[in-house]
């Protein structure tokens, strides 16, 4: 019985895993074409900010464009998709020499979970961007 619910488990979650790949394999394309039409119009990059958990503002290694209106979620030039909430690491060092940021896997729904109340489609973050310059 055990072995069974073992292999059930790890199924569930090999399904999850290819879920969650389709998923972001379909907003990185959303992604890819915001960056061209973006740059197409002209829509500059800014330098990348990040928030420690304790509220600090650090410099990343990244350009791209926000996309909440927070700023805790951006794309990147590169075409990563960025979470601008970061762990503190390094202490008054990381202030003023930054932090390397890795992508995430692209939502096709931004904040899904999420208790601050500004979810929606990824497509319609990435609209209202373009929309805004």
């Amino acid at each position: 019985m055990d072995n069974q619910r073992t292999e059930d488990a790890r199924r569930r979650d090999e399904l999850a895993k290819a879920h969650a790949r389709h998923e972001s394999g379909q907003a990185q394309r959303l992604i890819d074409d915001f960056i061209a039409q973006a740059t197409e119009q002209h829509i500059e990059p800014e330098p990348l900010v990040a928030t420690t958990h304790n509220g600090t503002r650090v410099k990343t290694d990244k350009l791209g464009w926000y996309i909440r209106k927070n700023k805790s979620i951006a794309v990147g030039t590169d075409g990563g998709y960025y979470i601008l909430t970061v762990p503190i690491a390094g202490g008054l060092l990381t202030r003023f020499k930054g932090v390397k940021l890795d992508p995430s896997l692209p939502p096709l729904v931004v904040g899904r979970g999420g208790r601050d109340g500004e979810t929606g489609p990824l497509s319609e973050f990435l609209e209202r961007r373009l929309a805004a310059g």
